[in-house]
């Protein structure tokens, strides 16, 4: 049995900006899985960076309030969304509200650094 604590995994910034912890990897962990999973966090008032994935990739919000803007689109996020994310869709979040955006990130297959492509500065909201 694998269980993960989420403050037994070490924080960074992710590519994109965002305080990430991941907590399932199939190239850290001994497991059969397709998918990774992690725990990502905006400050109140961040946006992530634009960036894309050559992969899908699925937020589920557990808290704070967002604007989620994928390619031309943009909605209002909360928490119990969940978003999809095509493969080599640009995309980042804003946290709009006054207290930190949580999510967890699943992506499918799972995330490799050479999948990934981050583009320029931070959008201003």
């Amino acid at each position: 049995m694998l269980i993960r604590k989420l403050n037994a995994c070490d924080e960074f910034v992710a590519g994109d900006g965002t305080l990430l912890r991941e907590l399932l990897h199939p190239d850290k962990q001994p497991l059969a899985l397709r998918y990774s999973l992690a725990h990502a966090i905006v400050p109140a008032g961040q946006t992530s960076y634009p960036h894309s994935l050559k992969t899908s990739e699925v937020y589920y919000i557990l808290s704070g309030m967002g604007e989620m803007h994928i390619d031309d689109e943009s909605q209002r996020v909360e928490p119990g969304d969940t978003i999809y994310i095509p493969p080599d869709a640009e995309q980042f979040i804003y946290n709009s509200g006054t207290e930190p955006l949580v999510f967890i990130c699943i992506v499918d297959p799972a995330w490799r650094q050479e999948d990934e492509t981050v583009y320029g500065d931070r959008p201003s909201s």
